[in-house]
């Protein structure tokens, strides 16, 4: 598919003009996507216009499922050239150069080229016939491709090397590469990369960075092409930060995979009792960062608890591999992997299970779902946001048959076999001894249906469990309100009930 954001996650697509048409497919299985709407003004997820050549482009994307897709190449008559790609590839075009990025292994002519690999090649080479690519990233365990675009004939690779970010700019030169690294950003934090110029055709290699940590807020930095970073503006400290300390850890999982976490808290030791709010995601390919985040700040750190965010298989830290092993029938492997730091935070002495409060939205809802029904020993409290939990169903609400790639089908009974077994809402049984929880949702979330919320409530009521509470404020969409009044509410209360119920009064 094309390449879709930028380093600060922006739905873009880089190496393309902002001013997009927006296509469907064709009616019969491989026929040509057609135009069905004039221009627009932010970019589809299903085209883009190519202004960096000499006559202008248009791609074409015909969407399969979450992953994959077909990419044509054509003009403003319509698709004319389906390109030869592997379907989960990503693809992004700049200035006569085709770049590409790969989700599977790639045999082609007698090479073969490894999952994650980054390729290159001339466009013109490539629809001639021509295969010979030169790579421009080759993964490791621990280092992986996070995001690249295209600014003014630079390929700018963006990259996680052991969770460092790290940020390669790659000029194309008679036929080879050059090969440097941006100078003066930070290796640790999240630090995001993306160009000035929100048309490539445009660009002069500007770049814009925003840089953050756990402790420290945004900062967005001017980068001139060829120059040091300036600092343009830097967001106030939402809460005090004297004392504490960022530290990173490693869990070992249920199968010896060791899973990373970061840990924010207090500088000196707090014995074996710390408040602790953990979190983690683990889907859908998406890298959990170390973030500045205002509300665990100021509603927990700064009165004296202690953060911890879990990068659980599912996610996109160390590239496919980490997506892979937490995906389809080995989802349940990524919620072994949170459930192995809550444990990990014990082993080491910071705390002990009751003052244990996981949290985690969406996909991040599944996983605490599950950490209720599969490891509730672990927890002192549960807040259960914006959840998928029927994996019965989930596919005929909303949104959800898009994400029959990420999960599995559960009309399929080979998927239903392994999907019930991370169905929270099928696995809730009757007299076990689960923590408290919270399970809150939106009425107007357009993405995950508020009807797994619902139910899942309802049903640990009717079967006897005093402490399964429910919220549903009636804006919000798939998130915590419709602004930040509104989600300031949402997570002051689900902090208090975490806080309440580990038994740590709200000071």
């Amino acid at each position: 598919m094309l390449n879709s954001s930028h380093g600060d996650g922006r739905a873009t697509q880089s190496g393309y003009a902002k001013t997009a048409r927006l296509w469907r497919r064709g009616t019969d299985a491989g026929q040509a996507p057609v135009l069905f709407e004039a221009a627009v003004e932010s970019v589809s997820a299903n085209g883009a216009v190519d202004r960096t050549q000499a006559s202008e482009t248009i791609w074409f994307v015909e969407a399969r499922d979450f992953f994959d897709a077909d990419v044509w190449l054509g003009d403003s008559t319509g698709a004319r050239t389906k390109l030869d790609l592997p379907p989960e590839a990503q693809v992004s075009a700049h200035r006569g150069w085709l770049a590409i990025r790969l989700r599977t292994g790639w045999s082609i002519g007698e090479r073969t080229y490894p999952i994650d690999s980054m390729l290159a090649i001339p466009l013109a080479s490539f629809l001639a016939g021509d295969r010979a690519f030169s790579v421009l990233f080759e993964p490791a365990p621990r280092r992986a491709l996070q995001t690249f675009f295209w600014c003014n004939g630079q390929l700018i690779l963006s990259i996680l090397d052991d969770l460092q970010p790290v940020f390669e700019v790659l000029l194309p030169s008679d036929g080879s590469w050059t090969r440097a690294e941006l100078s003066g950003l930070p290796r640790v934090g999240v630090v995001d990369v993306w160009p000035l110029d929100a048309d490539e055709s445009e660009s002069n290699g500007d770049l814009l960075v925003s840089v953050q940590d756990p402790l420290t807020p945004s900062s967005l930095m001017f980068l001139p092409q060829g120059r040091g970073p300036v600092v343009l503006k830097r967001s106030p400290p939402a809460f005090n930060a004297d004392e504490l300390v960022v530290t990173r850890h490693e869990a070992v999982s249920v199968d010896g995979e060791r899973i990373p976490y970061v840990q924010t808290g207090p500088a000196r030791e707090t014995g074996n009792n710390a408040p602790v709010h953990l979190t983690g995601y683990g889907g859908f390919g998406m890298s959990t960062k170390p973030y500045y985040n205002p509300s665990i700040g100021k509603l927990w750190l700064e009165q004296g608890g202690t953060s911890v965010t879990a990068n659980i298989r599912g996610g996109g830290e160390f590239g496919t591999r980490w997506h892979d092993a937490g995906r389809g029938a080995a989802k349940r492997l990524s919620h072994d992997d949170f459930a192995a730091v809550a444990a990990d935070l014990v082993r080491r002495g910071v705390t002990q299970p009751r003052r244990i409060a996981g949290e985690g939205g969406s996909n991040g809802g599944l996983l605490i779902a599950n950490m209720l029904t599969r490891y509730p020993e672990r927890f002192g409290a549960l807040f259960c946001t914006i959840p998928l939990i029927d994996m019965r169903r989930y596919s005929k609400l909303l949104a959800g048959a898009s994400w029959i790639a990420e999960y599995g089908a559960p009309d399929k009974p080979e998927d239903w076999a392994f999907l019930r077994s991370y169905s929270a809402y099928h696995q809730a049984a009757p007299g076990r001894l689960y923590p408290p929880i919270l399970i809150a949702t939106t009425r107007r979330d357009d993405r995950v249906h508020p009807g797994h919320a619902r139910k899942m409530t309802a049903k640990l009521q009717a079967m006897g469990y005093g402490q399964a509470y429910f919220y549903e404020p009636a804006a919000g969409g798939h998130g915590y309100g419709k602004d930040n009044k509104e989600r300031a509410a949402f997570s002051a209360l689900g902090y208090a009930f975490l806080k309440a119920t580990i038994g740590w009064p709200d000071r």
